[in-house]
């Protein structure tokens, strides 16, 4: 943002509260009219005809502009997501416990990344994973939802699980 004379325009358009009268004005009188209430002329739209600007305290409102941001920051969603992994032999008991496991972490609104771990031949059975993770999703039906089907990447079968939006 320009503010006082790094403004170019020969004319701008005066918006705000502390302004006598709203309008357009020479660059010259917006200036004297900031500098007679001892504030900043501050450029807040460039790229409109003629420019508008605003008369304000600039220290005061950078310092609220960086409140507002750290605020929204704080309130902005934070994703979480938590790893299952299997193997492509996993039996049931396995199964059930981290299925148990996977409910709790969609309960609490974090993301599962379901994985199953091929090693040394056990790549063969790549459809007896996937078969794997698709009944995994499908137990999960009640707590989330598949976000895409199994993908094989490398020696790892891997399936995202979103939770279901709380109502």
């Amino acid at each position: 943002m320009r503010i006082n004379q790094e403004i170019t325009a020969p004319q701008v358009r005066l918006v705000g509260d502390n302004v006598p009268e709203q309008g357009v004005y020479p660059i010259a009188k917006a200036l004297q009219i900031a500098d007679s209430l001892e504030l900043d002329l501050v450029e807040i739209s460039a790229k409109a005809d003629p420019p508008v600007c605003k008369i304000l305290d600039y220290q005061k409102f950078v310092y609220q502009q960086k409140k507002k941001a750290k605020e929204m920051k704080v309130n902005s969603a934070k994703i979480v997501i938590k790893e299952i992994r299997f193997g492509p032999n996993t039996d049931e008991h396995d199964f059930q416990f981290k299925l148990k496991h996977a409910q709790e972490f969609l309960q609490e609104g974090s993301k599962v990344k379901a994985s199953i771990f091929f090693r040394g031949r056990s790549i063969m059975f790549k459809d007896q994973g996937e078969k794997q993770l698709l009944r995994f999703a499908v137990e999960l039906e009640a707590y989330g939802r598949a976000e895409a089907m199994p993908v094989l990447e490398g020696k790892r079968m891997i399936m995202m699980i979103a939770p279901l939006k709380k109502k």
